[in-house]
């Protein structure tokens, strides 16, 4: 069965506390993202991270596991999430999927608000195990601790495609001015 897991990043703790602001797994384009994919027959799934403005690994891995990964599956990680994937990944070589896409990847290259949640080497094999391919997706005009993260798995993962978009943020709401973001769409439908 085609399966898509999209995992949300780690907000801010008053982001996370605020009762204006959606729920990280119902922010920014992952709904829309999971909605376009469910009307194309995937199982398509958000998980909410609990405490999620303090990543810890363990509590990550229970909350992704909860699905079922397969070599049909679509992995798509925004921010924390998309380093989350990385790492997941990376400490289990024995997973074979469709397609790994990372926004935005952060894996907290200086320790600032992580301790051992990304304390773990980064396979360069990955890519070899995802039969449509590794991406990542980065923006010219995200923080300097994003852009160290993504060019640090650019470099580290064998046959990674690498896009630079040209001042899409962080990839937020306010950002790409609404929550659709096609090009992402059509990266993981190719």
């Amino acid at each position: 069965m085609k399966t898509a897991i999209i995992v949300h990043g780690a907000p801010g703790k008053e982001e996370c506390y605020d009762s204006s602001v959606p729920s990280a797994s119902n922010h920014h384009w992952l709904p829309w993202l999971q909605k376009q994919l469910i009307v194309r027959d995937y199982a398509a799934y958000t998980p909410e991270i609990p405490l999620c403005w303090m990543p810890q690994y363990d509590i990550w891995q229970r909350e992704f596991e909860r699905y079922e990964v397969s070599e049909e599956s679509l992995l798509v990680g925004h921010s924390c999430g998309g380093g989350f994937l990385t790492r997941w990944m990376s400490e289990h070589p024995d997973v074979r999927v469709n397609k790994v896409v990372l926004v935005a990847p952060w894996i907290d290259p200086w320790r600032t608000r992580t301790t051992d949640f990304f304390d773990f080497e980064i396979d360069p094999a990955l890519a070899e195990r995802c039969s449509d391919g590794f991406a990542v997706l980065n923006s010219d005009n995200d923080g300097e601790d994003v852009q160290k993260s993504a060019y640090i798995i650019k470099d580290t993962v064998r046959n990674c495609y690498f896009k630079e978009y040209h001042r899409y943020g962080h990839f937020c709401l306010e950002d790409l001015h609404g929550a659709e973001f096609p090009e992402l769409l059509d990266l993981l439908l190719s």
